[in-house]
């Protein structure tokens, strides 16, 4: 009886998944993309392809194929017109400011140097079912790095729900590449679980191509394995030893390529009018910076404590998925596809969720509020849906900002709720130390 129940329950949570995850391609093939449509439409906003893959497939493509500089206001020019559909105007009011430029690590050609002979639309059709595939595939390897033993369901509803989120969505529909960065994390996760350091090592550096959201993960990772040298060289090795391939590779394809990067990053900044994190958003650029610190100093210390527990160890797990959730909060820019990186967090805040109702009211009240901040945009369009029998298409578009009100407090909610759990079972492993002391 016990049984049929819980399958009962399991059915019930895949359906329910299953309706939340259609409810949000549905917002975004017909409510989200078609008032983007219509919009630009009316204000002669250029769209071409709108793959953020296009400017480093275009990029690899000009730098080993005819030795171009992928950084050149040429080659910019050139991704322009197949990203927007032609070059961009600045005396047009209404054109893009995101000049789309190559304005990431020159390394990235190497894993996109398979695809240059190839058509982009094909390409371009590859990609997406891969980073359909590799999204799918984060949450079993994730919950086998932390030894969760979940049901069959359990990952199922998981997996629904992740391909069925706006981040995941989004960064699907853009072709992202912090979706192949995020899939490379959790590959990485796994391969320290089961002591394969220097493969973790290797894995974590082919996820530098997008260094903002690699370097606090690295740091963490590099003291941890420094502070036992002996058992753990194998990842910094294996770290150290590609990231030094990758760069002095990218020298000789590119001499000089530092610099150039470090130019288009700072002139990406500048056309984005500062690309400010979460915080600056939701505080202002004073207040979010002197936060972003205080952040940073508290993830190294309690990295510092932590630093000695093993790959094999709860502490580990908190401690890796705390430096994901907090550097989503601090990244330098605001974008909801990197918000796939949260999986982790989230995952581990469902697995110990009655640990934090029982705490205090409090830990309840940070808990109930961080999950309607988290499952708002699926509720939203629930609703949406639900209007589409009775509204018209043109009035549900008008709607379109109403799925992403909590978009920016989601890193936030998810960072402070991963952050009392850890206290929470920092204090348990404090207690049981005493004990057996």
């Amino acid at each position: 009886m016990v049984l049929e129940e819980l399958h009962r329950l399991s059915k019930f949570g895949l359906l329910v998944a299953l309706l939340l995850a259609g409810c949000m391609w549905f917002y975004m093939q017909r409510v989200l993309i078609g008032y983007q449509v219509s919009y630009a439409a009316v204000h002669g906003i250029p769209r071409g392809n709108l793959s953020d893959l296009y400017p480093r497939w275009l990029g690899a493509r000009e730098l080993l194929l005819d030795h171009r500089d992928p950084y050149s206001f040429e080659v910019t020019r050139q991704i322009q017109m197949g990203y927007y559909g032609r070059a961009l105007d600045s005396s047009r009011p209404y054109d893009p400011t995101d000049w789309q430029g190559f304005a990431y690590p020159v390394y990235v050609v190497f894993i996109l140097a398979p695809t240059i002979a190839l058509p982009f639309s094909l390409v371009q059709t590859g990609f997406r079912w891969l980073l359909i595939a590799l999204t799918a595939v984060t949450v079993p390897l994730w919950l086998r790095a932390f030894r969760w033993r979940a049901s069959a369901s359990t990952i199922a509803v998981f997996v629904v729900l992740v391909l069925g989120s706006f981040q995941a969505i989004q960064g699907i529909k853009l072709q992202q590449l912090s979706l192949l960065v995020n899939g490379l994390i959790a590959f990485c996760a796994v391969l320290l679980s089961e002591d394969h350091l220097i493969w973790a090592g290797v894995v974590l550096a082919l996820a530098s191509v997008k260094p903002q959201l690699v370097l606090p993960l690295a740091a963490w990772l590099l003291l941890w394995a420094v502070s036992d040298w002996r058992s753990r060289k194998g990842f910094v090795w294996g770290f150290a030893g590609t990231m030094a391939v990758l760069i002095g590779a990218g020298e000789v394809v590119l001499p000089g390529w530092i610099g150039r990067f470090r130019q288009a990053v700072i002139a990406y900044r500048q056309y984005n009018n500062g690309a400010g994190s979460d915080l600056d958003l939701l505080f202002g650029p004073t207040l979010g910076k002197a936060l972003t610190v205080l952040i940073v100093l508290g993830i190294a210390l309690v990295c510092w404590r932590v630093r000695r527990f093993s790959s094999h160890e709860a502490a580990f797990h908190w401690m890796t998925a705390l430096v994901l959730a907090a550097t989503i909060v601090i990244v330098p820019k605001e974008a909801p596809y990197n918000q796939v990186m949260l999986l982790p967090p989230v995952l581990l805040i469902a697995q110990h969720a009655q640990l934090l109702w029982r705490k205090s009211f409090l830990s309840r009240a940070i808990l109930t509020i961080a999950t309607l901040i988290v499952v708002w945009p699926w509720l939203a369009t629930l609703g949406i849906a639900g209007a589409s029998l009775f509204c018209s298409m043109d009035t549900l578009q008008r709607a379109w900002r109403l799925t992403l009100n909590t978009s920016v407090a989601i890193p936030l909610a998810v960072f402070l709720t991963m952050a009392l759990l850890v206290k929470q079972l920092w204090h348990q492993i404090n207690a049981l130390k005493a004990r057996v002391g």
